[in-house]
């Protein structure tokens, strides 16, 4: 009986869902021997469903062997992440499975969770593709010992910016969607926690950039909308809500991804302010950690932003996800992407309703993929 186990399990599906199918191994701790292989096909399922019932099939083999503890070894940060408990289980098909691996995991001592690359799941991996080449009768097309597992944001390794960058891991991809239009906005006022709603050219606007994020890829998967997270202020959850209504999803706030407090400045524009607090709004403009009278500092909202964003990835990461907020918000989380300096908020101009993509990995690396795109709004 070896007391103490490694268990390496992985899952695709040709098409998500299509013809899938498990891989797991369970190895002695100590000397990495192969102790155990299971393999199956499952009919047309999902993706995240084959991991799962790969993690199954890990598990019950450790137990079968009399395993006492498990270290469980998976390139799915979705199953390891909720597993671990640190990422809810929202989608009904994983709910069970996620139960019965729970009990499972209650039969031993100790089960630990660890995401590893996929080039170290490679056994499990084979196992995998074998049992895929079964359900269809034929192997995947790529390189051999490669599962065949769908590009898509809720399960995304971009393997063109791993490959450039070195970046590990699933990244979670973060479309950032300005609101449109106000009357603070069309008058070119400084407009913060002013609550305001969208004009009519606004909602229009609002209604394009729901209508191209309609027809993106992968925002809508297993017939879910990924999820929607906007500024709790009317004009962005305005924005939003024309986003869920074409996607089919709902909104949420977050009260990270509001916009500065301008402070006495609210509603003033560029030049008011200038003659009204002139060394003061020079300051400002040079010098991230001068605040508005009476309102909030860019530092501050920096690490107001980061923390959203950090709290955002806890529960979300590895998907996609919308943003709707305000500029400078949206220049916060480009600035944290591209890893620039405060001067970049002065230097990058964001149009009403445009949108904009980064990309953060679990390993610190970021990837920003688009800038203050508006050719929906053409």
């Amino acid at each position: 009986m070896t007391s103490h186990v490694i268990v390496e399990a992985d899952g695709g599906s040709r098409g998500n869902p299509g013809p899938a199918g498990y891989g797991a191994v369970v190895r002695d701790a100590e000397t990495g021997d192969v102790l155990a292989e299971r393999k199956e096909s499952l009919g047309v399922v999902t993706n995240n469903v084959a991991e799962y019932n790969g993690l199954i099939a890990g598990l019950t083999a450790a137990a079968e062997l009399g395993a006492s503890t498990v270290d469980v070894r998976m390139d799915s940060k979705l199953v390891v992440e909720q597993m671990s408990g640190r990422w809810k289980i929202k989608h009904a098909d994983m709910q069970p499975l996620a139960e019965r691996a729970k009990a499972l995991a209650a039969g031993f001592s100790r089960v630990q969770y660890e995401w590893i690359p996929r080039a170290q799941n490679s056994h499990a991996d084979r196992l995998a593709n074998e049992a895929m080449d079964a359900a269809t009768g034929k192997p995947a097309a790529g390189r051999p010992g490669t599962a065949a597992k769908p590009k898509l944001p809720t399960r995304k390794p971009d393997r063109a910016t791993t490959a450039w960058t070195g970046a590990q891991g699933t990244p979670t991809r973060l479309l950032l969607l300005r609101h449109g239009q106000t009357e603070m906005s069309a008058l070119r006022r400084y407009s913060g926690r002013g609550d305001v709603p969208l004009t009519e050219l606004g909602q229009a606007q609002a209604a394009a950039a729901a209508k191209r994020l309609a027809a993106t890829d992968g925002l809508v998967v297993d017939g879910e909308a990924v999820p929607i997270i906007s500024s709790p202020l009317t004009r962005t959850k305005q924005t939003a809500q024309a986003v869920a209504d074409a996607l089919g999803g709902r909104v949420e706030t977050h009260p990270g991804l509001i916009e500065t407090d301008f402070g006495e400045w609210e509603g003033l524009t560029f030049a008011e302010a200038a003659d009204r607090d002139p060394e003061l709004h020079r300051s400002w403009l040079g010098d991230s950690s001068v605040p508005p009278p009476g309102g909030e500092s860019f530092d501050v909202v920096h690490r107001r932003v980061r923390k959203a964003r950090d709290e955002l990835i806890a529960e979300h990461g590895g998907r996609t996800l919308v943003l709707v907020s305000h500029v400078t918000p949206i220049k916060t989380l480009l600035r944290m992407g591209l890893d620039a300096g405060p001067q970049l908020l002065f230097r990058l101009h964001l149009d009403l309703a445009s949108l904009s993509i980064v990309e953060f990995y679990p390993d610190g690396n970021a990837s920003v993929r688009l800038v203050n795109d508006t050719s929906h709004l053409s």
